[in-house]
């Protein structure tokens, strides 16, 4: 379906369904193509360096306040201009080579991130400081989130694309996890200018090994010409198709409830077990852990399904709610590992569904939709976990970021059935989900 599109433009090709499940060999096919894993590599360094840049500020802000909703101002300022000009960066994304774009992008991070470690590291910084790189960084995102995802396609094909984005998405995912156990570690031992330093080499890391792909092996995507009303047909083409309206609509409330979960957790640390940075990592590193194995199940499935995908965010809700209510820090790790493993699975579900089933031509603004989403969501969210936090207790707000999405999903499943003639099954029957969505009748 390409609605709103121009005849010439490329038909959305079909979603690719494996028939059998990979072979372990064969988990992570797309790193066999020598752009992608040169890509994988940076990219793994950059992401997990990125969201130890963020918990470092977080961490730091709350050093020079004390105050949680001053750490949540900082995830909003992050994120903030992702829910502002998210479109336009799409539209960016759209029209120009995708190669080029995440060079810029990634010079000028590695730029801010460098003054803002030299700050901190002479112990000159101030909270407006902070801020202000937050906001710059958070500019950066609006171009350089969609136009990432497009790369994607353009390095590994139509093929290997759902293998791709599983890969991918495991980054930015895992390294949300496990950047915040490496950042805390070294915030304990050296202070937060480091962890802000190494986010600048890691995105001069980017620019070198985007400047040393093979263009040649390089697949472009058709480049757009510039007309008007370029963003009102990337919305109406996001609107009109149930395969991407959907998981924006679910993402909304895992993004925005759901995934401010480091805003938390530096409450947990500081106040409930009283573990301190240290603490802070480690509870990060059991979210990696269940985080990691989510990665390689997401890399094996046959397909990916609506239904799976709010199965999972509905999972990932309970988990939260658990955490929240753990009356022992032991257990509360395990319902962060439950939390990484559901949140893996829901988002590399929700983001290939959504690019999968998109159009080439228009793919960025749709994923620049999907990141105003996401990251937007988290933007919204900070601020108001962290006034939650504050009002009515962490374990409270905890339990809020779990049961909002968890009724979520179950309201989408209804609605999801009703359209589609399907019905909850409950069961319990060893070896099978306890529940499921199945055809009426059956």
């Amino acid at each position: 379906m390409t609605t709103d599109l121009p005849d010439d433009y490329p038909e959305t090709a079909p979603i690719p369904i494996l028939l059998n499940r990979p072979k372990w060999r064969d988990t992570f096919s797309s790193l066999r193509i020598h752009n992608y894993r040169l890509y994988v590599i940076s990219q793994s360094l950059s992401n997990t360096s990125a969201w130890m840049m963020r918990i470092a500020t977080d961490w730091l802000v709350f050093q020079l306040t004390g105050s949680i909703t001053d750490v949540g101002i900082t995830v909003m300022l992050q994120f903030a201009p992702i829910l502002l000009f998210g479109v336009w960066g799409g539209l960016i994304a759209d029209r120009f080579d995708k190669r080029h774009l995440l060079m810029l992008t990634q010079s000028v991070s590695a730029g801010v991130c460098a003054t803002l470690a030299v700050l901190t590291l002479l112990g000159t910084v101030e909270v407006w400081q902070v801020w202000s790189s937050a906001f710059a960084l958070g500019c950066v995102a609006v171009v350089d989130g969609p136009t990432r995802s497009v790369f994607v396609n353009e390095m590994v094909g139509h093929d290997r694309l759902r293998n791709a984005i599983s890969v991918n998405a495991s980054i930015f995912h895992l390294g949300g996890l496990i950047g915040p156990a490496i950042s805390g570690i070294l915030i304990a031992l050296v202070g937060a200018g480091w962890s802000i330093g190494v986010n600048a080499f890691a995105a001069a890391l980017v620019v070198f090994t985007l400047s040393i792909m093979r263009v040649a092996e390089l697949l472009p995507t058709p480049r757009v010409q510039a007309t008007k009303g370029q963003i009102r047909q990337g919305l109406r083409y996001v609107k009109s198709k149930p395969t991407i309206i959907w998981p924006l609509i679910m993402l909304a409330f895992v993004s925005t409830f759901g995934m401010s979960l480091p805003v938390l957790l530096v409450s947990f640390a500081d106040t409930i077990y009283k573990t301190g940075a240290a603490g802070y990592g480690l509870y990060s590193s059991a979210a990696a852990v269940g985080a990691l194995s989510g990665a390689i199940a997401s890399t094996r499935r046959l397909t990916f399904r609506l239904r799976s995908m709010v199965l999972a965010a509905g999972f990932f809700g309970i988990a939260l709610v658990l955490a929240g209510v753990s009356p022992i820090a032991i257990l509360f790790m395990v319902f962060l590992a439950s939390i990484g493993f559901c949140r893996l699975l829901f988002a590399t579900g929700a983001e290939s569904i959504v690019q999968m089933s998109s159009n080439r031509a228009i793919r960025g603004r749709v994923m620049a939709v999907y990141s105003m989403v996401m990251l937007g969501g988290q933007a919204i969210g900070g601020p108001l976990m962290g006034w939650i936090a504050e009002q009515a207790g962490v374990r409270e707000a905890m339990v809020i970021a779990g049961a909002v999405p968890g009724c979520a999903a179950i309201v989408i499943a209804i609605l999801l059935a009703r359209s589609g003639k399907l019905s909850l099954r409950f069961t319990l029957r060893r070896r099978a989900l306890p529940v499921r969505i199945v055809p009426r009748g059956a």
